[in-house]
């Protein structure tokens, strides 16, 4: 594990640490903010996004006790991008989860997962149940096949015309064409963030994604899953989580209402909260709330 100081955008926040850690046989950066031995260790969506969004809007905790450690998962932004698509599977990010928090001596962490981080939290959550000290399951899911007959509806809001020419062009493997792509840009900015304009930390990690991992793990797009999580299913086994865990959804959410309640009816320490002018990136849309949330939380479950 080597110390560096890469550059980052200059409207970045710059951490305090960054770090090469040595994974599979491949490098994986890590951001660091704050000190401390309450460690919020963020996981970004995807999968195969660059961590910019998360690292951005949840580094600012670090002014507030916490120390914030978000990574660029493997494949991404400023780690090691190999080629072999044997690498990219939730257990083997599991893994990569648990050997940054051995190597960087975290101790039980605040997990937080956003989107994907969520699944990747859940997995990790059943396979090293002492590890973290609570869960924060940011616009998630835990079961892939209901999801998507939530986004099947979310797409029939458009209309049977257009649900037709999406449902031909994903058969036809055309899902570049113009038609199909400005109904995905509809449902994004339904679905995904509100606001006019995406903030720059959002589009970098768009521009940045790695489309061998996000094709191979999910497909094509955001409504479409085809890939190796398609059947991706721990409902059942939520009961087996014993951290406090916060449910956070916003109203218009792709990870839609419906999701996290079935979420929250499962675990045993649920706290359920509905973002009513937000989609999936609340902490855009609604940040001064979607903090308060979080702080409030965390604070409950200090110390342990």
């Amino acid at each position: 594990m080597a110390a560096l100081n890469p550059p980052l955008p200059a409207d970045a926040r710059p951490p305090d640490e960054t770090f090469r850690v040595k994974i599979d046989g491949y490098e994986v950066q890590v951001y660091s903010y704050g000190s401390g031995p309450e460690v919020l260790f963020c996981l970004n969506g995807g999968p195969g996004l660059p961590c910019d969004y998360v690292r951005e809007t949840h580094s600012l905790l670090a002014d507030h006790g916490y120390r914030v450690v978000v990574h660029d998962q493997l494949g991404t932004g400023r780690s090691d991008k190999p080629k072999d698509k044997g690498l990219w599977t939730i257990t083997r990010y599991v893994e990569e989860v648990e050997t940054l928090r051995n190597v960087l001596g975290l101790g039980r962490v605040h997990l937080l997962g956003q989107s994907w981080g969520t699944w990747l939290g859940f997995e990790y959550l059943l396979t090293y149940p002492k590890a973290a000290k609570s869960f924060v399951c940011a616009n998630g899911t835990a079961e892939v096949p209901q999801h998507m007959q939530d986004l099947q509806r979310l797409r029939g809001a458009l209309g049977s015309e257009t649900v037709a020419m999406m449902s031909r062009h994903e058969a036809e493997g055309t899902t570049d064409h113009p038609a199909y792509q400005g109904a995905v840009q509809i449902l994004n900015y339904r679905h995904v963030c509100r606001l006019d304009h995406w903030p720059p930390a959002l589009m970098r990690s768009i521009d940045g994604i790695n489309m061998d991992i996000y094709g191979t793990m999910w497909g094509p797009n955001e409504f479409t899953c085809i890939g190796n999580l398609k059947d991706w299913d721990r409902l059942a086994d939520l009961p087996r989580i014993e951290q406090p865990c916060l449910v956070l959804c916003g109203h218009h959410d792709e990870l839609t209402p419906d999701s996290a309640a079935r979420i929250a009816r499962r675990l045993k320490k649920p706290t359920l909260k509905i973002f009513r002018n937000s989609s999936h990136m609340p902490f855009f849309e609604e940040p001064t709330e979607y903090i308060a949330t979080l702080r409030s939380f965390l604070d409950q479950h200090r110390g342990g």
